[in-house]
């Protein structure tokens, strides 16, 4: 046989398998159930590899020394006694932080995507559109780059808009250093947050509001409903309740795991006498700058624990009747 021939009769056969693996995997995937699987099998595979699996690491290094270097070792639950007890500056500074940020940022800016998206559905399609994706964009900038816009307001000398301003109406003497001092760092961290936090939670409460059924309205007014307050309430809220917890949820999660912006906006970490320092940061300190990888995954466990326990709380505000 020629060299030709076999050739031919090699790619036949290559041919031949291919075919018939195929026609094995199309009667594989007739069964709707092995489909399923094999559609989420991505999905799970990532979730188990970047979700369920560093959450699981940092329980176990939360019960241990690690310093990065060493075999960690087993030191039960010294690590969140060390939190509890002996970190000043996480109970009296960093929490309080925290939670103040949480409590200020993350009702606030849910409050404020609520009354945004539904005052856009009220409006004609080809401008909801426009304003939906002006009081989107800022969501998708990063931190960062957010932060290089208010220093330029913020700046502590006379070019800074805030302080040239306030020193043209002479109500300053001397520029004010706002992202240096502790007094205003906090606040601006807020108003830079909120200004922000029009994210993917906005465009699920404006895709809920548009997607409620008109004739429930005009039933509820014919049966006695008077104002449009009246119809927030007892119409629209009930209606997309599955899109306020999505947004609930993705507000919580975005608000206490925030902490590069303090960072940012400031320029150092810790930031000045910890005014701006959160969970996040913390964090970073320990396991980033002191490489104390066991006492970072217990801060760590802590915020998850604090995030879970104000989703629940949510839910149960939020959970539909049965």
């Amino acid at each position: 046989m020629t060299f030709k021939a076999k050739l031919w009769h090699g790619l036949k056969q290559v041919r031949t398998f291919f075919s018939d693996l195929s026609t094995k995997i199309v009667h594989w995937l007739e069964d709707k159930n092995r489909t399923n699987v094999l559609f989420l099998a991505p999905y799970v595979l990532l979730f188990f590899a970047f979700i369920v699996i560093p959450v699981f690491l940092a329980i176990i290094l939360s019960f241990t020394y690690f310093n990065g270097i060493q075999f960690p070792t087993f030191n039960g639950f010294n690590n969140y006694l060390y939190i509890l007890t002996e970190d000043d500056v996480f109970m009296k500074t960093v929490l309080p932080n925290t939670l103040l940020f949480s409590l200020v940022v993350g009702p606030g800016g849910y409050a404020l995507s609520f009354m945004l998206a539904w005052m856009l559905s009220q409006v004609t399609p080809k401008m909801r559109t426009i304003l939906a994706l002006i009081i989107y964009s800022p969501s998708m900038t990063a931190g960062v780059a957010i932060a290089v816009v208010w220093k330029i307001l913020f700046s502590g000398d006379e070019q800074g808009m805030i302080n040239s301003w306030l020193l043209q109406l002479s109500l300053l003497d001397e520029p004010l250093q706002f992202l240096q001092n502790p007094d205003y760092l906090m606040p601006i961290m807020i108003l830079v947050s909120l200004w922000s936090s029009m994210g993917v939670g906005f465009l699920a409460i404006l895709a809920g509001l548009l997607n409620v059924n008109k004739e429930l309205y005009e039933a509820a007014y014919i049966d006695g409903m008077r104002n449009r307050l009246q119809e927030i309430f007892y119409i629209t809220i009930p209606s997309i309740k599955k899109q306020m917890m999505f947004s609930a949820v993705m507000s919580i999660v975005g608000t206490f795991s925030a902490g590069a912006i303090g960072v940012a906006l400031s320029g150092s970490n810790p930031t000045p006498q910890n005014s701006g320092q959160m969970i996040i940061n913390h964090i970073e300190d320990y396991g980033i700058l002191r490489s104390e990888m066991g006492v970072a995954a217990a801060l760590s466990v802590i915020l998850l624990l604090i995030i879970l326990a104000f989703s629940k709380f949510f839910q149960r505000i939020l959970k539909e009747d049965e």
